[in-house]
């Protein structure tokens, strides 16, 4: 098992030619993507994914790899303990070891006011079924016993598990295709078909897939593949960084954050380390279009941004990444497969630092590897997931906010339900696509 996130020197695992046409074409291969070909497959239905790089290069394989409950947003709550299930049937099908791991999860507390979040977020979640719980600063120290500092209190679920997402997410991706699902690496989709007015297929640089649905799943690339369609979401990415070090002993077999710090045991004998909170935004134009949607966020957190100018060239807002293209001309994604940003060296060296002072009985902690991912995010910090009303036969999920990893199959399955028109068995209101152009107040997701 590599301690590296997949990059584009991986090996092509899905290479079969492309489908005259398919019951439903999924537009990018992260773990929203994979899920979504995954129970559309097991459910029958014969999906075609297109991913222009590698199946999890970019966000999929580059996050903590917590399998979260606690302290998400109460509308995605229900979906995450879902989610969670899910999680396990899914370990049981794929045809390798994930590193599913009930392990718990855990938030620390530093002053009341942080303790007092906690306890509002768990009085709402309590009665929706999360073994969540307060604990005491003496009981915190005892769970986790070796810690250099002492904590007020911490906000923990036992049942919260973790895996690997750099294995976890292919191994799905070849569970669907055994289940009947078709992938094809190394195929942007450059735009959607369309046929009186509604979804007819999708051009690819490969073809054209017919198709009467389609969903996009893109991550960072999201926003930009459906302006060039019409559609509009304010969507940003923010780069985060992160770390693996070299084998440990094992001082806490699960995860934890405070305000500085995010650690979790890995299935390799080490730990991934990152700065809690922190992130970095390269501006561009959708950075200008949609800052003043972002500026109630932005007030709540002021001191965990830093900002660059200007984007490397490729990414989806960089100045000079096209906003405009046609079906036989080549797209933003044919010219950059894989974001895959450098890591905040400095960052991980204070994150190496902050663990290592944590537990200091481990002595010198070296840091084997360190990556970054782009994390594609929304105003209110929840996704978008639904239908678009302007182009029949399109559905849209994207806007993860870096929780996508531990979420993915549960919105795969609402997906795949919704695009086959089944029920999908949760209030998804709160992930509407107009939620930004209604005139609604946009509420912001938990400060947790």
């Amino acid at each position: 098992m590599t301690a590296f996130p997949i990059h584009l020197g991986t090996p092509v695992e899905h290479a079969p030619d492309l489908p005259e046409r398919a019951d439903v074409v999924i537009i990018g291969g992260g773990v929203i993507g994979v899920a979504t070909a995954y129970y559309l497959a097991r459910a029958g239905h014969r999906p075609v994914l297109l991913e222009k790089g590698r199946i999890a290069g970019e966000q999929s394989s580059r996050n903590w790899g917590w399998i979260r409950q606690m302290g998400r947003d109460l509308a995605e709550l229900p979906i995450m303990i879902e989610a969670n299930r899910l999680w396990r049937d899914i370990a049981a099908d794929v045809d390798t070891d994930i590193g599913l791991t009930q392990c718990g999860l855990t938030y620390f507390s530093s002053d009341p006011a942080e303790t007092a979040r906690y306890e509002a977020w768990l009085a709402e979640a309590r009665p929706m079924g999360v073994d969540s719980r307060i604990l005491s600063g003496d009981e915190t120290a005892r769970m986790i016993p070796g810690m250099s500092r002492s904590y007020d209190a911490a906000l923990h679920t036992p049942s919260d598990m973790r895996a690997e997402p750099w294995v976890a997410v292919p191994a799905l991706a070849r569970a669907a295709v055994r289940h009947g699902a078709v992938i094809v690496e190394n195929c942007a989709a450059r735009v959607i078909d369309r046929e009186a007015g509604r979804v007819a297929g999708v051009v690819t640089e490969k073809g054209r897939i017919k198709a009467q649905q389609v969903v996009v799943a893109g991550g960072a690339w999201s926003a930009l593949f459906l302006r060039n369609e019409g559609i509009a979401i304010p969507q940003l990415s923010v780069r985060a960084s992160v770390a693996a070090t070299d084998p440990v002993a094992n001082v806490h077999d699960g995860g934890g954050v405070d305000r500085d710090l995010a650690f979790r045991r890995r299935q390799d004998g080490g730990y991934s380390l990152a700065s809690a909170g922190f992130h970095e935004l390269f501006i561009g134009p959708d950075a200008f279009r949609n800052a003043p949607r972002f500026l109630p966020e932005l007030r709540r957190s002021p001191g965990n941004r830093r900002f660059f100018p200007w984007a490397p060239q490729g990414y989806p807002d960089a100045w000079r990444t096209p906003r405009r293209w046609q079906g036989d001309t080549t797209s933003p994604f044919e010219a950059l497969r894989i974001l895959n940003p450098s890591p905040n060296l400095k960052k991980i060296e204070d994150v190496r630092r902050r663990f290592a002072a944590l537990f200091p009985a481990l002595g010198e902690v070296r840091i084997r590897t360190a990556w970054a991912g782009m994390i594609d995010t929304m105003p209110d910090v929840v996704p978008v997931v639904d239908r678009a009303a302007d182009l029949p036969g399109l559905s849209i999920c994207t806007g993860m906010c870096g929780h996508g990893f531990g979420i993915g199959p549960g919105f795969g399955r609402i997906m795949a339900d919704m695009v086959t028109g089944r029920d999908p068995g949760h209030d998804l209101t709160r992930f509407r696509l107009n939620r930004f152009s209604d005139g609604s107040s946009l509420v912001l997701g938990p400060d947790l």
